[in-house]
């Protein structure tokens, strides 16, 4: 491929991220869009390697020359709007908990965690962190992979009554694996002194809807009986997930009275202390009347994740609707989702927190990151490194904060 053919992919790729496509190019414009906004620096890098060695070698072509001009400058701008994340961030955080909330965390700088250091830029596909130890496979339920998990933990420590993450995985009920989302923050908060929990779960369309939540019940259980082994506190479990797994996240916070999401173990404890969704699906039945989570319902869930007809069986798809079971003593969120995401989209996440505000007696903190594509966080970049800081931020002033009072809440009512 010649240097102006290349500089034309990259200024597509660059229009794309900057606007990606809709209706049914809507995968696609999440395909290409998404890798683009989340390695804009090294784009911006190979642009400008490429354009001085065609110059150097004389094969620079003046449209060439420009299409990379206009690249760079679009890519410039997608950085720059990247390096603000952490800044809308920290307004939200002191917005929902408080302008006080970081002197409120136990060892915790208040200025020194929002930069990304380059280290973490150079090795996007790298997060693991130095001193976590993973003990891998541990069933969760009889079964094969899928009644598996992982747990992080700090190596080396004695732990004692530390507090749990469980994290869901996504992959529109279908794909997807404990070993491959949510590695930014197990590491992190794993680093911290928490114990975190990575579950897989059976997946659809084999095993169709509730099968994927009665997964997630059931390793929450799992959790709650076993972690203290670990050196984690079963008392004080928060829960987190992203796509599909924020959905399953969102709705295992509130429906811990659901028996027909515990068949068989229906009076295990399940509930959670906090939930922390990223670009979750909340309305499955349409309940909003949102023409997006509609298509999604009639052309998607229904054949493919619960093989029923949502006309014929409603019930089901308002069940498993996150937004349907807000009540007062929902439990603390902090919802996370991107403006231009192409797969789910954020007037879910919108409606989501309205209902929250509105029934809540808890604490919800709402994210919405501008120019930001669906997965935003699952390799390190300048964006998801500041997001992933802001919700150590978030889980920590939880810890120090809310900890005891739902954790005293959780024992009581167990009695």
């Amino acid at each position: 491929m010649g240097f102006t053919r290349r500089r034309a992919v990259t200024a597509l790729l660059t229009a794309n991220a900057l606007r990606p496509l809709g209706g049914y190019g809507a995968p696609l414009g999440f395909a290409m869009g998404w890798p683009t906004s989340e390695l804009a620096p090294q784009l911006l890098a190979l642009t400008a390697l490429d354009s001085a060695q065609a110059l150097v070698r004389g094969k620079a072509t003046k449209r060439g020359i420009v299409l990379a001009g206009a690249a760079a400058a679009g890519l410039g701008y997608l950085i720059n709007r990247s390096r603000g994340s952490g800044t809308l961030a920290e307004l939200q955080l002191t917005d929902s908990l408080g302008a006080d909330y970081l002197s409120r965390i136990p060892n915790r700088s208040a200025d020194d965690d929002l930069r990304t250091p380059l280290r973490d830029l150079a090795r996007p596909f790298s997060m693991m962190k130095p001193g976590v130890e993973v003990i891998r496979n541990i069933n969760y339920r009889d079964g094969g992979s899928r009644a598996r998990l992982d747990i992080y933990r700090p190596a080396g420590v004695d732990l004692a009554n530390a507090p749990v993450l469980v994290q869901v995985h996504g992959g529109g009920w279908t794909i997807g694996d404990k070993g491959q989302q949510g590695l930014l923050l197990m590491n992190r908060m794993a680093a911290r002194g928490w114990v975190c929990v990575a579950m897989n779960y059976r997946l659809a369309p084999k095993n169709p809807f509730p099968a994927q939540i009665i997964d997630v019940k059931k390793a929450l259980a799992w959790t709650r009986e076993n972690i203290e082994s670990y050196g984690g506190d079963p008392s004080y479990l928060v829960i987190t997930g992203g796509s599909a797994g924020g959905h399953l996240a969102a709705l295992a916070a509130l429906t811990p009275e659901v028996t027909e999401y515990q068949p068989g173990f229906e009076d295990a404890d399940t509930r959670v202390s906090a939930c922390v969704p990223f670009y979750g699906v909340y309305d499955l039945a349409g309940l909003t009347g949102d023409k997006a989570a509609v298509e999604m319902r009639d052309m998607f869930l229904g054949p493919r994740i619960f093989k029923l007809n949502p006309k014929a069986h409603p019930e089901a798809f308002e069940l498993a609707s996150p937004i349907a079971h807000v009540t007062a003593d929902a439990p603390d969120f902090f919802v996370l989702h991107g403006e231009f995401d192409s797969l789910v989209s954020v007037r879910q996440a919108r409606a989501f927190v309205a209902k929250l505000r509105e029934i809540s007696s808890g604490v919800t903190t709402y994210l919405e990151l501008p120019g930001t594509q669906h997965a935003f966080e699952v390799f390190s970049s300048i964006r998801s490194q500041q997001v992933i800081r802001s919700v150590e931020r978030w889980l920590e002033w939880h810890r120090a904060n809310r900890r005891a009072a739902t954790s005293d809440e959780l024992v009581s009512s167990s009695r």
